[in-house]
């Protein structure tokens, strides 16, 4: 008589062999890995730094970005009349004016996407200085309290091995 053993069983079986063979802890007798977990989106939302630079950034670009909805409604009133006055206009007249919104709104389109560019980089920049920094405070903690590592993603995590709140506070009291 025959015996099988299903897919799932075997890989069950395998998976139990490769965690068995590979300890999840140092090869030290008497002690294991200390693991850390930081929570790298909170410190995006949470740290002073980077609401700093959420508003030095809101400061940069306001001015931009008021001009820029401006011309949005300028174009959108714009556009508005000509569909009201362009059944009394003569054939050119429509034209000429439907030529004009057209490169109005190339101009606008124009506009809106170099604003968006330049937001976006300036984004980026801010947001590395803050991770760098974040980074180095990171490794102060780990070292300060001799963590053997510290993980910024995991599919789960135990809430005891959260050191966000540390990094947080370490990353505000550095400025």
């Amino acid at each position: 008589m025959k015996h099988f053993i299903s897919r799932g069983a075997v890989a069950v079986i395998l998976l139990g062999a490769a965690l068995g063979a590979t300890p999840l802890y140092a090869q030290n007798e008497n002690a294991g890995a200390r693991i850390g977990f930081v929570n790298t989106d909170r410190i995006l939302r949470e740290a002073e730094a980077a609401k700093a630079a959420q508003v030095k950034l809101e400061q940069e670009f306001s001015r931009r970005e008021k001009e820029i909805d401006e011309a949005g409604m300028a174009l959108r009133s714009a556009s508005e009349q000509f569909e009201r006055e362009g059944p009394t206009m003569s054939d050119s007249q429509r034209q000429t004016r439907q030529r004009q919104l057209m490169d109005q709104d190339r101009e606008f389109q124009r506009k809106r996407r170099e604003f968006q560019e330049d937001l976006n980089s300036r984004k980026q920049e801010e947001l590395q200085r803050i991770v760098d920094r974040a980074n180095r405070v990171v490794k102060q903690v780990a070292e300060a309290e001799k963590y053997d590592a510290i993980l910024q993603e995991a599919a789960y995590i135990n809430p005891q091995l959260d050191v966000t709140d540390k990094v947080i506070k370490a990353l505000n009291d550095s400025k």
